[in-house]
């Protein structure tokens, strides 16, 4: 699309709804459902990430002489540090009881969402180049507005190595995710694992429906309004009780329906008449993320079978290479969903504070990778060779 010799504009956008759709796709792909212009602009549209609730979109563009949009990132004007998922709320501490200003920052990632995923954005027909191109703008955005850092996180491994390039702190995190070895169903899943763990899921599957509970698995023109109702007080119920206040607010998931319908798949419990819990999640073209968990009350195991073993139904029966689900969980892994690293990268204004930053990052990788061996040596329910 690009040849070396055109001239590129570099614009920052706060505003998603005045970038077309269909440009804005063109540079996200197909693959990752959070990146694309519907549900980012979802986000902005409802208030959900706004300036008032802290999340400034300062979107970044780069287009040829034509207009034509070449590369983007979705990035934020950050003035706290909540609803990232990859924490650094200590480095913002630090910064300044030595006296800094850490906040406003700048981050380059999907808004409450701990899911990897592109962040330098690049039409399929571009130089591939200009991936560089953004990562510079990305860094003169950040020294033009004299903030501390600029940060991205959730990354791929490929764009991680390129911003280490760029002079970047790198990151490792862990996550717990659940990779497809050609399973044909749920039993064939569960002849992998040794004896023990596979009878202990067996008695949580059942026991999870114990009193006569249902679970309905929702998607495209399945869902309904009334749906999103129910799981909008599961979600307020459970933000309430785990971070004091919700980050979605209902229209977001009304907007979600309109728009993306077919890339949720809503996963609904209930007795009797009665839905008593649910979770959300969005399908990406081999990977299927979890996002959202609610229940409005005390049943044993029915997190286990909405979250994580009917995920495992549906990517099986869709033929998924993998299940994301979502930050935390080490009692993830008894149920296959194994560690896996997760990357975030760091661009820090103050040399001292980015070297004491980036010795913190080493030894943590450090005791990340450490620790990811044991758990998977200690914990894995997978069947050994020697078995």
């Amino acid at each position: 699309m690009a040849d070396g010799g055109e001239r590129l504009t570099v614009r920052v956008v706060d505003d998603l709804s005045t970038v077309p759709a269909a440009a804005w796709d063109a540079c996200a792909g197909a693959d990752n459902p959070f990146v694309c212009h519907a549900f980012l602009q979802a986000l902005e549209e409802s208030g959900s990430a706004t300036r008032e609730t802290g999340w400034l979109p300062q979107h970044v563009i780069i287009e040829d002489d034509s207009k034509r949009i070449l590369g983007a990132v979705p990035m934020y004007l950050k003035s706290h540090s909540y609803g990232e998922y990859i924490f650094d709320h200590g480095w913002a501490s630090g910064y300044e009881r030595a006296g800094g200003r850490y906040y406003p920052k700048l981050l380059a990632a999907v808004p409450f969402t701990p899911a990897s995923g592109p962040r330098l954005l690049l039409h399929p027909a571009a130089d591939p180049e200009i991936r560089d191109t953004l990562i510079a703008a990305a860094v003169e955005i950040a020294k033009a507005r004299k903030v501390s850092s600029l940060h991205v996180n959730f990354a791929p491994e490929a764009e991680w190595q390129q911003l280490g390039e760029a002079g970047f702190v790198q990151r490792v995190g862990r996550q717990f995710h659940w990779e497809n070895d050609g399973y044909k169903s749920f039993d064939d899943f569960l002849e992998a694992l040794n004896s023990r763990k596979r009878k202990t899921i067996r008695r949580e599957r059942r026991d999870a429906l114990a009193g006569g509970i249902e679970i309905e698995t929702l998607t495209g023109a399945a869902l309904k309004p009334a749906h999103w109702d129910v799981f909008f007080r599961f979600y307020m119920s459970t933000s309430d009780r785990k971070w004091g206040s919700a980050y979605l607010t209902r229209e977001f998931f009304t907007l979600l329906h309109q728009r993306m319908a077919d890339r949720v798949v809503l996963i609904m419990a209930r007795k009797g008449e009665r839905w008593i819990g649910g979770a959300l999640n969005l399908l990406g073209s081999d990977t299927l993320f979890g996002r959202n968990w609610g229940c409005n009350g005390d049943y044993p195991f029915l997190h286990f079978e909405v979250c994580y073993y009917r995920a495992l139904d549906f990517a099986i029966e869709r033929g998924l290479k993998r299940v994301e689900a979502g930050a935390q969980g080490q009692h993830k892994i008894q149920r296959g969903y194994l560690p896996s690293p997760i990357y975030s990268a760091h661009w820090i204004r103050d040399p001292g504070f980015a070297r004491a930053v980036a010795e913190f990052c080493a030894r943590e990788r450090r005791a990340i990778e450490s620790e990811m061996e044991e758990l998977e040596e200690g914990l894995s329910p997978f069947k050994r060779e020697a078995d």
